[in-house]
């Protein structure tokens, strides 16, 4: 896309900085653990407030994690002529540096109000995790991506944190059939960063960032993205020996989708294509949030 489409620091130029598609991976780990939750606690307990806030909290903290992304990735050089992935908004001009540190500090301020009520529900402790929430989501960019830590991160505060959380907010515990839903989801939610940074491994290994995908090569990438999916699939398996059993069934159709995408980027190899990838990931994502979720409803009625 063309700056010149673009006025600068205009309400399009925010929409597209927010990265909309992104807020796939911040929607399935809030949906499970909501699924999960009514499940538990049924219809009459189920509490419609901090179901509401958890969803914005999530929402407004991607979208606060994407401006910190775009800000630092571009006053450190790393967004330049030779980035394979989509436009990002301080690169193009699309904004102003100064106005995207101004956006970085009202959305972590409205992170923070959105997510301060749920206090009345989950206690004290919930302050600490948006706290986390917030500390992380500078540190993912600024320090923890570029050494190998950027899956570990996803895989805590894209799963597990979302997933517990929500499900404490509504039941006041936690089990650990929850938890191993919440490993799942983050383990889905990780084949968006691989195969981001399988994407962009050579322009990575000339800044020296050392993702994951640099650190164990371009080969064992693609087949980390494939095997994640896979895992992250049969792990729902736990579910029959409840009697739920659409709660593994459904998902299968991520997984076929997910082996697809995986051909695919296999084919693809190497290159801009690999945005095609990107996205057909992001839709696995929100398809496997999807089945999961109507798999434990469809249980719960049995």
């Amino acid at each position: 896309m063309d700056n010149k489409d673009i006025s600068k620091n205009s309400l399009k130029a925010w929409v597209l900085a927010s990265r909309p598609k992104t807020l796939t991976g911040a929607s399935v780990p809030v949906m499970i653990g909501l699924s999960l939750a009514w499940t538990a606690v049924g219809a009459e307990d189920f509490k419609l407030l901090p179901a509401v806030l958890c969803v914005l909290f999530a929402f407004i903290m991607q979208i606060d994690a994407n401006f910190v992304n775009d800000y630092f990735d571009f006053v450190s050089g790393k967004d330049d002529e030779q980035r394979l992935g989509p436009a990002r908004a301080c690169a193009m001009g699309w904004i102003e540096i100064g106005k995207m540190r101004w956006g970085i500090i009202l959305t972590t301020a409205l992170a923070c109000m959105v997510g301060l009520p749920l206090v009345l529900y989950g206690g004290m402790e919930m302050i600490l995790v948006g706290a986390l929430c917030v500390v992380f989501c500078f540190l993912y960019t600024t320090l923890l991506a570029s050494h190998g830590l950027g899956d570990l991160l996803v895989l805590v505060f894209f799963g597990i944190v979302p997933v517990c959380a929500t499900y404490y907010l509504q039941t006041a515990t936690c089990t650990w059939i929850v938890f191993l839903a919440s490993l799942a989801c983050g383990l889905v939610i990780d084949t968006l960063l691989v195969v981001n940074n399988y994407r962009d491994i050579d322009n990575d290994r000339r800044a020296g960032k050392k993702t994951l995908i640099v650190m164990i090569g371009a080969d064992n990438g693609r087949l980390l993205y494939l095997w994640l999916g896979i895992i992250a699939s049969l792990m729902g398996v736990v579910f029959a020996v409840y009697g739920q059993y659409w709660t593994p069934l459904l998902p299968t159709v991520y997984m076929i989708m997910h082996i697809a995408t995986y051909r695919r980027m296999v084919k693809i190899g190497k290159g801009r294509q690999l945005n095609l990838v990107l996205a057909d990931t992001a839709r696995n994502m929100f398809v496997y949030g999807l089945t999961v979720s109507l798999g434990l409803l469809l249980s719960l009625r049995e």
